[in-house]
């Protein structure tokens, strides 16, 4: 089979038999073809994905981020999954966009804890001009502190992008979150359009892009397919790419929607790591709730960034001195910048 292009429809057979490192950095993913990789025996898929993971990065190391909601709450979006939506009733109270010198001070307990990125998560549907000036001001301060800088503000214009480019930020997190067809069950507010310009306009920026998804809306795993083609075949693969397993919040619409299984869920992280070699694969939200056993079966399937500290914006993760336990049993050392 030639190594520049796929011209036939893949089966999970067919997909077996390929040089996968060989193909990868020259292969446009059709979702169908990504679909046949979730079919393939699960031993196989790890192999395959460990194998890539090996060829790109050091396996033993672990880039560690630390993510702080700079502005909590009241969002008008209509995201099923989010407890910061101003449409349901989560007990989450809402809090004002922070001082820029409670920003540094908390960048600068995550750095002496080991983290090596910090993400500023603020709950907008995109940002007035005068906050942004607040955060551009933080990233300035925080980059300064040795750290790399990532923010998560919504949908951005182009003039939004290149300040914060301009202020020295990083990483831009903006979320595909699920497929274009399935879409439209969990987000009606914006749309999936929305996103792929705002993240053209990072990307215009010159920023790196950080965009994944969400797993276990109830979505199918055509669905999941559909989201790694897409971010796959973005004019650059998003540097970062967050792989989150549903956070069921009481009050939202998904609260009781059925979760995907544990396999399923590492079977997500192999497709995004033999899809996307180069990036980043983040084992995000969901991860207070797995335990380790699942978690060291997520990093042999490639994933190799987490999101470190007591919290995920509103919602809960897994405790500094657990993960640092972990990571000495699994003999793995977080990631130096």
């Amino acid at each position: 089979m030639p190594s520049q292009t796929l011209s036939q429809k893949l089966t999970a057979s067919d997909v077996q038999k390929l040089d996968i490192q060989r193909v990868t950095p020259k292969l446009r993913w059709s979702a169908t073809e990504i679909e046949a990789l979730f079919d393939i025996p699960f031993n196989d898929l790890i192999f395959k994905a460990q194998t890539i993971h090996r060829e790109n990065f050091d396996q033993n190391e672990l880039q560690l981020s630390s993510l702080l909601s700079i502005k909590t709450g009241a969002c008008p979006e209509d995201c099923k999954y989010c407890p910061q939506s101003a449409r349901y009733q989560t007990g989450l109270k809402a809090e004002r966009l922070m001082r820029v010198e409670k920003i540094v001070e908390a960048a600068r307990k995550a750095k002496a804890n080991g983290a090596s990125r910090f993400c500023m998560g603020a709950a907008w549907r995109s940002p007035k001009d005068k906050d942004l000036t607040v955060v551009n001001e933080a990233v300035r301060q925080v980059k300064a502190l040795g750290l790399e800088t990532c923010a998560t503000l919504g949908m951005l214009t182009q003039e939004q992008a290149d300040s914060l480019s301009d202020a020295g930020l990083d990483y831009y997190n903006h979320n595909l979150d699920t497929s274009e067809s399935f879409y439209k069950e969990v987000i009606t507010t914006r749309t999936y359009q929305d996103r792929l310009d705002t993240l053209e306009n990072v990307r215009n920026s010159g920023i790196n892009v950080c965009s994944g998804g969400i797993v276990g809306m109830g979505e199918s795993r055509s669905d999941r397919a559909g989201l790694i083609a897409n971010l796959a075949n973005l004019p650059v693969p998003p540097q970062s790419v967050p792989i989150n397993n549903l956070v069921q919040v009481s009050g939202t619409p998904l609260a009781d929607i059925e979760p995907v299984t544990d396999f399923e869920f590492i079977r997500t992280i192999a497709v995004a790591r033999i899809t996307m070699p180069t990036s980043y694969v983040r084992l995000s939200a969901g991860r207070e709730a797995m335990n380790d056993q699942m978690q060291a079966l997520c990093f042999l399937a490639g994933a190799n960034s987490v999101f470190y500290g007591e919290e995920l914006l509103t919602t809960n993760n897994a405790s500094i001195e657990h993960d640092k336990k972990l990571m000495h049993e699994l003999g793995m050392r977080p990631e130096s910048i």
